[in-house]
């Protein structure tokens, strides 16, 4: 030991000299794209890089060019150029190492995939044999593959041929699948499963063009069950796995609806929209709403599932029927909600011109002066919050322009709102009035008296947002 150990000592002060040059050799196997050894507690007699970098020669470079010409041909949809140089690239890649040529098999696949579906000289046939042809490159893409596959036959119309390919690669084995390839499986499994709900609406269909008591209609009813099965079985899978499954859940529960099994339909919906692991999704509480809403159950249900909705995506074309429901509660707390509600709605620019949006929020807000007591205060919190920027937003004199040109019901609603939050001389009340008198109209004679009788109320409220800001 004592020996070995004097050997290190000698060989240490031999490398003394090589300490500085060792330094930067270390240094440069850290910052180094590929993966060395560096153990910065051992001595420096085991710092040895066991790669060291190289520069890219001439022929990957040529390589990368041809890859990076292949991605813009796809771009810009030069699909013959893209297929020519394709070319190229497979030739120089059986010039590369397995490694390389391991990696450029993804290329190969997504490069060639495209240009097959896109060629306008290429036919399903084609990319159908190319396919197959991809699968054999390598056991781990074999599943995502087909899968790719299977979307561009349902695309042109072969679903048939789709279902087989869902159903080959469903059965696929080769050893023990990766975590990937199980998820991979399982949507395989719950596509299947979409092709067996609509092999199941086209037999239903069919099965009304028989006599009731017929033997068709029997043999129909008998093929209607067993892909309703099928279908159950696959949806079921999918929808189990934390994940946003629109499609699969909808067709799930239009096949438990029409078999009438509608807690295990609720059950379903419920846990899709409030399960905390899966990821947040407006349209699961839309979905879990319309179903309530269609069993006709009581309104605070629906009223919870709006809420959220509410909560996640103010501007839903949902929460108009959410205003009704709350201004038709005898609760004072549901009618504060719905001023927030159509305040909101408002707040975005796909609802500016919407004649019953602004409907609601004229009649809350006239409801509210009519009766002010604690409600003139949710009105003065919600509209402090805006008066910044809902003037030029709403109700500047170009926009009152347009809306007088465009929309006559709009502009009527919205002079009763702003003449009320900003009183009868702002800009789009004013041009509306002037322009109402001179085209004699009629009906803006009752908004003018409304905001007459009510303009001391109407001041106050403006006073009291002056005075509190």
């Amino acid at each position: 030991m004592d020996s070995f150990v004097k050997g290190l000592e000698d060989e240490e002060e031999q490398d003394s000299s090589e300490e500085e040059t060792e330094d930067i050799s270390a240094r440069r196997a850290i910052d180094a794209p590929v993966a060395e050894l560096y153990l910065p507690s051992l001595p420096k007699h085991f710092r040895r890089p066991i790669l060291v970098h190289r520069e890219p020669s001439e022929f990957h470079k040529a390589k990368d060019d041809c890859l990076r010409c292949i991605h813009n041909a796809l771009l810009q949809s030069q699909w013959q150029r893209a297929a020519e140089l394709m070319v190229s690239y497979l030739e120089l890649l059986e010039s590369t190492n397995w490694a390389r040529q391991r990696e450029g098999s993804e290329e190969i696949w997504k490069i060639g995939t495209e240009i097959m579906q896109q060629h306008p000289e290429s036919s399903v046939q084609e990319a159908s044999h190319f396919a197959d042809r991809m699968k054999n490159l390598g056991v781990i893409k074999y599943l995502k593959v087909s899968l790719e596959h299977a979307f561009h036959l349902l695309c042109n119309g072969f679903l048939e041929e789709a279902y087989q390919d869902l159903s080959l690669a469903e059965s696929w084995r080769y050893g023990e699948l990766s975590l990937a390839q199980e998820k991979e499986r399982k949507l395989i499994q719950g596509y299947r499963g979409l092709l067996d709900y609509y092999k199941w609406l086209k037999k239903r269909t069919d099965m009304l063009e028989h006599d009731e008591d017929s033997y068709a209609r029997t043999s129909v009813q008998q093929e209607v069950d067993r892909l309703y099965q099928q279908a159950k079985d696959c949806l079921k899978e999918i929808i189990k796995i934390p994940g946003v499954w629109d499609p699969f859940v909808t067709c799930y529960v239009d096949m438990l609806e029409h078999y009438e099994e509608f807690e295990e339909a609720r059950e379903t919906l419920h846990e899709y929209a409030y399960n905390s692991k899966f990821p947040s999704n407006p349209n699961a509480h839309v979905f879990f709403y319309q179903f309530l809403k269609r069993r006709g159950e009581p309104k605070k249900a629906q009223i919870s599932a709006l809420q959220i909705l509410h909560e996640l995506v103010p501007s839903h074309e949902l929460m108009l029927e959410f205003y009704t429901m709350l201004s038709k509660s005898d609760k004072n707390k549901h009618h504060k909600k719905c001023l927030k509600v159509i305040f909101s709605v408002l707040d975005f620019a796909g609802w500016k011109e919407n004649v019953k949006a602004w409907h609601c929020l004229a009649k809350q807000i006239v409801e509210i002066l009519q009766n002010p007591d604690k409600q003139l205060d949710w009105l003065r919190k919600e509209w402090s919050a805006r008066k910044d920027w809902w003037p030029s937003f709403h109700f500047s004199l170009h926009l009152a322009k347009q809306n007088w040109q465009e929309n006559e019901d709009l502009v009527y609603e919205k002079t009763l709102v702003a003449g009320i939050l900003l009183g009868k001389d702002s800009k789009y009340s004013k041009y509306i009035i002037q322009q109402s008198n001179k085209a004699r109209k009629k009906n803006i004679k009752p908004l003018k008296k409304f905001l007459k009788e009510h303009s001391w109320l109407c001041y106050l409220f403006r006073h009291h947002l002056v005075v509190s800001s």
